[in-house]
């Protein structure tokens, strides 16, 4: 069992939609990148939303794609212990304070989680909050074993529309 912390939020002055997931895996930990793990599909389901359909190689790109379509990033945990990169193995966690972020970012209303565990974890914490939009998503994870094409159509519906 390891204790892992989640990294700093990604976000400027324009985001309007925030993804959230739980907190990351071993690869993305190694990496020191949300979602570091090429086997995950959240880089490339977000790129062929918004018809890039090459994945950038540089994270520092791939993250300057995201603010310019006013999407931030964060995980729900601020901290846990966990063997593995599996959600169902979190223990011990300690959520981030979402009431003072969501007051420093005004331009956020809505929020993403990327699966159901870190909605979970978000709405013991945090039930609704007002103004708020929330959509669960089906998580980009390699764990989850949705066809990619699946997993397209529902973040595509959700961040189409926004």
């Amino acid at each position: 069992m390891m204790t892992i912390a989640s990294f700093a939020p990604i976000v400027d002055a324009r985001t309007e939609i925030l993804i959230l997931g739980s907190i990351p895996g071993i690869k993305s930990l190694e990496k020191v990148e949300y979602y570091g793990n090429k086997q995950n599909q959240f880089w490339k389901i977000i790129c062929t939303i918004f018809n890039n359909t090459v994945v950038p190689d540089c994270y520092k790109n791939k993250v300057d794609f995201l603010l310019q379509n006013r999407i931030g990033l964060w995980d729900v945990v601020r901290n846990c212990e966990r063997k593995g990169s599996l959600d169902i193995a979190i223990k011990n966690q300690e959520i981030n304070d979402f009431d003072t972020f969501l007051n420093e970012h005004p331009k956020i209303t809505t929020l993403l989680f990327n699966g159901k565990i870190a909605y979970q974890f978000f709405y013991k914490k945090y039930g609704q909050i007002k103004g708020i939009t929330y959509y669960v998503m089906p998580s980009t994870s390699p764990a989850n074993t949705i066809p990619f094409e699946n997993k397209l159509n529902e973040w595509s519906l959700v961040l189409s529309n926004l």
